[in-house]
């Protein structure tokens, strides 16, 4: 096809995790012209633009590079609302799209699959994800995370009948502030569990329990919420869906852990998984229930599942020897950071656990939600937390101290960083026989290479 008939899409703000893979994924589709502008695109985004030749030339916003000929404009969160080509669009009456919105339009005749929830979502995907390739059956997908065998975090086709959706309940847009999971309206929705998040878009936890309840009345008529039945927030919201959805519960499956090892029941089936801790079991079972909607047989989900080894940095092993383990983890809310210490000490009980965690959200730097991560780290033989000021001043937000951390925390076997240097020396003094080693962080504490940094520590 030649390029005056192909459809023609600009994105804003294309240098974004989710921006760029859904760039990638327009761009390997026959029929498409993709082009794109950003003020600073950091890496693997950059890498990968490049190698597709979606890299911009120059970085900035070019209001020159919205014209007549584009059929749509794509603008990511990243963007303002007054940015040069957003207003360029507006002017010339050019259809604009945020990221979610988009996927809903390429997939409004699919069977839509969207995991919500505060906790858990990525993996959540992935398993299903899995288990669907596995079985060749064709679909497209939105993760947030890298899964093996997948090269991208987005696919959109136009033989499958199925779309799986990562749902974040973060805002769409700088002109859509509503939550992406908004737009999906999904025939099979599923929520892992509530835990508040986002203070600096929902600044309470009612407020922010609100979205779920919105999020279970745009269900598609007959379709079905799926949730985890351990979460009485959950519990209330799928007994008040409307009458043509269909509630289903699902919960913890019966399971043991031997030598680090664990191996789940169901169904008198014993199945010893890869995967580790009550909450990726949970998510397991969410997953097994949306797969069976889907058409998947018990026997074949469980025999494929027991392969799967987790998404990229959740619960990812960087290092190993006889006696110890490292893992690093994408953990950075309370609800997040105690299910992960609690899962890698309940997996290894006979080691000591020295765990590592930075405070690098807007929500885990803000004063008002220090209390919220109580006891979460008690788990821990030996606990440290890191936060840079810089960040909290790029923030904008008001400066917090260690001893407000420290208290926040209320455990007596806690330190608080904010030496990035400091705390490597720290870790480097430990001797790490038979002990674990657990580094959970939405950033890289300051720039540090966490997989080779736990390599240098573990070997």
């Amino acid at each position: 096809m030649d390029n005056k008939n192909k459809r023609k899409v600009h994105f804003i703000a294309i240098g974004g995790a989710a921006m760029h893979n859904l760039a990638l994924a327009l761009n390997s589709k026959e029929g498409y012209k993709i082009s794109g502008s950003d003020d600073e695109i950091f890496e693997p985004s950059r890498s990968r633009l490049e190698a597709a030749g979606l890299l911009p030339a120059t970085f900035g916003w070019f209001p020159e590079k919205i014209h007549k000929g584009l059929d749509a404009v794509i603008i990511g969160m990243h963007a303002r609302q007054d940015n040069p080509e957003l207003l360029r669009a507006k002017e010339l009456g050019i259809k604009v799209y945020s990221f979610p919105e988009y996927l809903y339009q390429q997939t409004h005749n699919k069977t839509r699959v969207v995991i919500g929830g505060s906790h858990g979502k990525t993996s959540t995907t992935a398993m299903i994800l899995f288990v669907l390739r596995r079985l060749n059956i064709p679909v497209d997908y939105m993760v947030g995370a890298q899964i093996e065998g997948f090269d991208n975090m987005v696919s959109l086709s136009d033989d499958a009948r199925i779309a799986v959706f990562e749902g974040d309940e973060y805002l769409t847009s700088p002109i859509d502030l509503r939550p992406k999971f908004h737009l999906y309206h999904p025939h099979i929705a599923l929520l892992t569990g509530i835990a508040w998040d986002h203070i600096n878009v929902f600044p309470t936890f009612d407020k922010y329990v609100e979205q779920f309840r919105i999020f279970s009345q745009l269900i598609e008529k007959n379709g079905k919420l799926i949730y985890f039945e351990g979460d009485e927030i959950l519990c209330d919201i799928a007994s008040k869906v409307r009458e043509d959805v269909v509630a289903m519960p699902y919960n913890t499956p019966v399971y043991e852990v031997v030598d680090g090892k664990t191996t789940m029941t169901f169904h008198n089936q014993q199945i010893l998984l890869q995967i580790f801790g009550e909450h990726n079991l949970q998510n397991l079972m969410g997953a097994y229930a949306v797969c069976v909607q889907l058409g998947v047989k018990e026997k074949d989900f469980f025999r494929i599942i027991a392969e799967f080894g987790g998404a990229a940095n959740r619960l990812q092993k960087v290092a190993e020897n006889k006696t110890s383990v490292a893992y690093k983890d994408f953990a950075h809310s309370p609800s997040k950071l105690k299910a992960t210490v609690k899962a890698v000490k309940t997996q290894f009980p006979n080691r000591k656990l020295v765990a590592c965690m930075e405070l690098h959200t807007f929500s885990s730097l803000t004063k008002e939600f220090l209390p919220e991560y109580k006891d979460s780290m008690t788990d821990a033989d030996i606990a440290y937390v890191y936060f840079n000021p810089e960040v909290i001043e790029h923030k904008k937000l008001d400066a917090i101290t260690e001893k407000q951390v420290e208290e926040a925390f209320g455990s007596n076997n806690l330190k608080v960083f904010t030496d990035t240097n400091k705390l490597q020396a720290e870790l480097r003094g430990i001797d790490y026989a038979n002990k674990n080693l657990l580094l959970m962080t939405s950033g890289n504490f300051s720039g540090v290479d966490l997989p080779k940094f736990a390599n240098e520590l573990i070997n």
